[in-house]
C-alpha cells in the first residue's frame, strides 16, 4: 500500500481565503473569557455567568485553556503584590487578546486608590479595551461591556 502524504501543522496563512475568512469570523464572534477575580466584583462576574447562560452561549463562551482565551476580565482590586501575576496571565495569551476592566477598583483603584498597596488601575499594567464602571457593577453591565468589545472587534475586522 502506498503511503498517504499527511500535512501536519499547516500555518493558518496557508489556508485558502474562504477558510481563513470563516475561521476569522468564527473567532471574532465567539470569545473565550477568563476572569481574574480579585475581589467583590468577581461575585458579580459569577452572577452574570450564572444568570444569563444562554446569552453567554450566544457569542461568549466559558473558560478554556490558556491557548484559547481571547478576553481577560479583570474584576476587583489589583494590589501591587498581585500585579505581576495578572501581567503573567496577560503575557501567556495568544494574539489577538483583549482586556475588560470590570469595576471601579480595576479601573482606577476604587475606594482604595489612596492605599500604598493598591495599583491605581489595571491600565498601568496591561492595555485595556473596555472599562465597565461601578462599585460593584451590575451583571448586565458586564454583558454590555462584552457586547461593546464584540462590536469593536467586528468594526476592526
Amino acid at each position: 500500500m502506498p503511503a498517504i502524504p499527511v500535512s501536519i501543522g499547516r500555518a493558518p496563512g496557508d489556508a485558502p481565503a474562504p477558510i481563513r475568512f470563516a475561521l476569522a469570523g468564527g473567532r471574532e464572534l465567539s470569545l473565550w473569557v477568563f476572569d481574574v477575580g480579585l475581589a467583590c466584583c468577581a461575585v458579580e462576574f459569577a452572577s452574570a455567568t450564572m444568570r444569563y447562560p444562554d446569552r453567554l452561549r450566544g457569542g461568549v463562551d466559558g473558560v478554556a485553556g490558556a491557548d484559547a482565551i481571547d478576553v481577560v476580565v479583570v474584576s476587583g482590586t489589583v494590589t501591587d503584590k498581585m500585579a505581576p501575576a495578572v501581567r503573567a496571565v496577560y503575557d501567556r495569551l495568544p494574539d489577538p487578546k483583549y482586556v475588560v476592566s470590570f469595576g471601579s477598583c480595576a479601573n482606577c483603584g476604587g475606594p482604595y486608590w489612596d492605599s500604598y498597596s493598591v495599583t491605581k488601575g489595571i491600565d498601568q499594567l496591561i492595555p485595556v479595551d473596555v472599562y465597565v464602571p461601578g462599585c460593584p457593577p451590575r451583571p448586565e453591565a458586564l454583558l454590555d461591556g462584552l457586547d461593546l468589545l464584540q462590536q469593536r472587534i467586528e468594526g476592526a475586522a
